[in-house]
């Protein structure tokens, strides 16, 4: 069949689909295209990997320099290098909406590649790396359970926007990204990703039936698009069952896997689950030795933990460590940990602990950003780190992941609403958070150490933020389900959703959520928030507050104080100096940093006060606008053959010609004056390019 557009009206704009022919060999490939952003996607299905132990797909986004119309990159590279940090999310998000749509036990290595080609400036490629993910998988031969539709949301002036433009996006106060499927006439969330300026909960249920009728009309239309172009589907053979060794399993076990399993501490749940498991599949070795049968044995071994732990939670209500459904486990609290650092603090939730430190820097220390979407400075970042100790475990540290970029970024969203605007506070916020020992939901973690952390630091934040992961398991025939507040290891792995939730008191500020089934009704999502806004405030409450109710009122001895003036535009020039000569003499003199804006406004950080107003003192004068007939005292820094040059103060002179030396006729400018001598001095010229003319003569009379 030939190439054919298909098109679709969204929220007044035109998404459209081509199935492409330029990667022939691809499972699947589809150009999509909104305005004048296009994403190519090509999804690949290749050989089975059996006995990996995980499902092997792997989700890329690739940023071009060119789809900018910008050449970018290294000076001696001047092409793309690793992805950026945003390149990286969205490569996640994509991942967390298509993985749970596969075939549990489907073997074959998956990759997808989502590129965009063209961006305009206008339309976020990620929707359409997600929508052109669905229907590349979708005319594909792989087996996958799609296709599903994605939006975005946003909401400004209490009015719902659908797929906002950047612009709109900068002034909404909800930014609301998630995917659907379709089972029936219901449509099922089974991915989210969203920040908000501390939005009600009332409001994403409400951005969701906003969405849902284009949502229908999205995978209708790729429903259509797969019927003309989708090739035939892989049939995957139905999984072995081997009940004889299912039974010696059960026997072998007994009662001692419930009982390793129900226990509050993590560590020695984990030692006794693995040892059981160890000695079963030994056993089973031991019996049948040429078989083959442990591991068959161990993979069974999984599924009985599975099985016991959601019957215990769906028939009794109980969860691993013997806590209620709703129950946060044990919270506590510290700050002011680490002598040296401008702000510090632990967070500790069952075993769950975390320690950020944040550090005041310089508005030079902005981090620089240069990629395809965004040019610019990032005055407030947070970094996340997932050490292996924190496991128990020994493995090589090879630097931050895509977990640990994600969960870092997700938490710089839930903090980003409560920062204070550079006018207020001129610094740039760094905060870094060790996950120092992890048992469940270490990024929401993350967030009530970094709040605590801000607030030690006297950062003026509007209010704490706090966060909450909710989980949720299903029976196998998804009628009955049972929410589980504050997931820990276990629950996270055999459970059916992770949904994360972090806001403050007045509402949320970032919501991240994924699935291991295909989705969750608009009623399940709704009860989820509510959930967690019951923790959040709990947690709020009775762990932040009493700690830190509000930001100290003043900032640590050894963070940096930064003081600010305004000059007038045209005199930046004069204050930097030829070459910057001047500014830094200043810097070096005073021992302080300068920052100059191209606004005008100038940053003065320094660890001594006297220092800073030293240099706040010397740019004022260097900046300062001479007025005709002022009178100074100024030093004599120059003699020539026609005049005296004078400075006024430091880094602005005048020059005394010759004729206005004296009241009579000076033959020679050392008769009146020399180098190094204090004089009097009028102003009676300033010219167009703002050179002072000065007179002795008349300054005296």
């Amino acid at each position: 069949m030939a190439d054919k557009n298909y098109q679709i009206d969204i929220g007044g704009k035109q998404l459209s689909f081509r199935v492409s022919d330029w990667a022939e060999q691809a499972s699947g490939s589809v150009l999509c295209r909104i305005g004048d952003t296009l994403v190519m996607v090509n999804a690949v299905m290749a050989s089975p990997r059996p006995n990996l132990g995980f499902f092997p797909l792997t989700v890329e986004y690739e940023e071009k320099f060119y789809a900018a119309g910008r050449i970018l990159g290294s000076r001696y590279m001047r092409r793309e290098g690793r992805p950026a940090d945003e390149a990286i999310i969205t490569a996640r998000l994509i991942d967390r909406a298509i993985r749970p749509l596969f075939p549990p036990h489907l073997s074959n290595e998956i990759q997808v590649v989502a590129t965009c080609l063209s961006w305009d400036g206008e339309n976020d490629p990620d929707i359409l790396g997600l929508l052109g993910a669905s229907l590349a998988l979708g005319i594909s031969h792989a087996p996958w359970l799609g296709p599903l539709g994605a939006v975005r949301v946003g909401r400004k002036d209490g009015k719902f926007i659908l797929n906002p433009t950047y612009e709109e996006r900068r002034t909404a106060d909800m930014d609301f990204l998630f995917s659907v499927v379709q089972e029936g006439d219901e449509l099922l969330v089974n991915m989210v990703e969203a920040e908000a300026e501390e939005a009600e909960e009332k409001a994403f249920e409400e951005a969701l039936g906003f969405a849902s009728s284009a949502l229908s009309d999205m995978i209708n239309l790729q429903q259509t698009i797969i019927q003309d172009h989708g090739k035939q589907k892989v049939v995957l053979p139905d999984p072995l069952h081997d009940d004889q060794t299912e039974r010696e399993v059960r026997e072998l076990l007994g009662s001692r896997l419930a009982e390793a399993l129900f226990q509050g501490n993590k560590q020695a749940r984990m030692d006794e689950v693995n040892t059981l498991k160890r000695e079963m599949a030994a056993t089973i070795e031991g019996r049948y030795p040429s078989a083959g049968k442990s591991d068959y044995a161990k993979d069974f071994f999984e599924t009985e933990l599975n099985r016991l732990m959601r019957e215990r939670i769906l028939k009794e209500g109980k969860r691993v460590d013997d806590r209620d459904l709703n129950e946060v486990r044990e919270l506590a609290a510290e700050v002011s940990l680490l002598p040296r650092t401008h702000g510090s603090a632990l967070f500790k939730r069952g075993q769950t602990k975390t320690l950020s430190i944040l550090t005041l820097g310089t508005p030079g220390d902005q981090k620089l950003l240069e990629g395809m979407e965004y040019i610019g400075k990032k005055r407030f970042m947070h970094h996340y780190n997932f050490p292996p100790y924190s496991t128990g475990e020994a493995k090589p540290m090879r630097g931050p992941g895509r977990r640990e970029i994600g969960h870092g970024m997700l938490v710089e969203k839930a903090l980003l609403p409560v920062i204070p605007e550079v006018a207020d506070f001129p610094y740039t916020i760094r905060i870094v958070t060790e996950s120092v020992s992890s048992n469940g939901s270490t990024s929401m973690a993350s967030a009530c150490s970094s709040s605590l952390a801000l607030m030690d630091a006297g950062v003026p934040i509007k209010r704490p933020v706090a966060g909450i992961s909710i989980g949720l398991v299903t029976n196998e025939q998804g009628k009955e389900h049972r929410l589980l507040t504050d997931i820990q290891g276990p629950e996270d792995h055999h459970g059916d959703m992770d949904f994360k939730v972090a806001g403050t008191t007045e509402g949320i500020t970032a919501v991240q959520m994924d699935v291991k089934m295909k989705g969750i009704p608009s009623s399940v999502f709704a009860q989820a928030l509510k959930a967690a806004r019951e923790a959040r405030l709990k947690i709020l409450q009775d762990a932040i507050a009493p700690v830190l109710e509000k930001p100290r009122p003043e900032l640590s001895l050894w963070a940096p104080r930064i003081y600010t003036l305004w000059i007038n535009k045209e005199k930046i020039g004069g204050l930097i100096g030829p070459g910057g000569k001047m500014i830094r003499r200043i810097i070096e003199e005073c021992e302080v940093e300068i920052d100059v804006e191209d606004s005008g406004q100038v940053f003065v950080t320094a660890t001594k006060e006297e220092a800073a107003q030293k240099a706040l003192e010397w740019i004022r004068n260097i900046t300062k606008e001479v007025a005709m007939g002022e009178l100074f005292t100024g030093r004599v820094v120059k003699t020539t053959t026609f005049g005296a040059f004078v400075e006024l103060f430091p880094g602005q002179e005048g020059m005394v010609h010759i004729s206005e030396l004296a009241p009579r006729r000076v033959e020679k400018v050392e008769d009146v004056v020399h180098v190094g001598d204090m004089i009097p001095v009028k102003v009676i010229k300033i010219d167009d390019q703002g050179k002072i003319g000065l007179s002795l003569k008349q300054a005296k009379q």
